[in-house]
């Protein structure tokens, strides 16, 4: 069984923004296709460049929805121009790290924010 730090674990057992955002400005997703076992979408709400709100759906194992918990928590009040390089590594500083055979879940969430903040862009017709 892989081991997970508590910081894993926590987001696992107590998701932070779980569910559909209301009036969500932008919406990404990651996974899926080839990977059938993984899904995490991302919504965001901003105004302006900032990111006022994030929330998640994962589908998978427990390291994609604590990494996708705590993608919502580093996306809130960044600006849309930092969120656009969010990158995995920022994801798996947050959790303290991943087993190496997981750390694609912190690529995917990373992936999917990125999308939701082009998705908003193109929206705005500000990409």
């Amino acid at each position: 069984m892989a081991e997970y730090t508590p910081q894993v674990i926590e987001h696992y057992e107590h998701p932070r923004n779980p569910g559909a955002l209301p009036n969500a400005t932008g919406k990404g997703q990651a996974g899926g296709g080839s990977d059938v076992e993984i899904l995490i979408q991302i919504q965001i709400r901003a105004e302006g460049d900032s990111i006022t709100a994030a929330c998640f759906r994962a589908f998978g194992c427990s390291a994609s929805i604590a990494s996708a918990s705590v993608t919502t928590e580093l996306l809130h009040g960044r600006s849309l121009r930092s969120a656009l390089v969010l990158e995995a590594a920022e994801i798996l500083d947050a959790l303290h790290g991943l087993p190496s055979d997981k750390r694609h879940c912190a690529e995917y969430a990373a992936s999917a924010a990125r999308a939701a903040v082009q998705d908003h862009l193109g929206r705005s017709n500000l990409a």
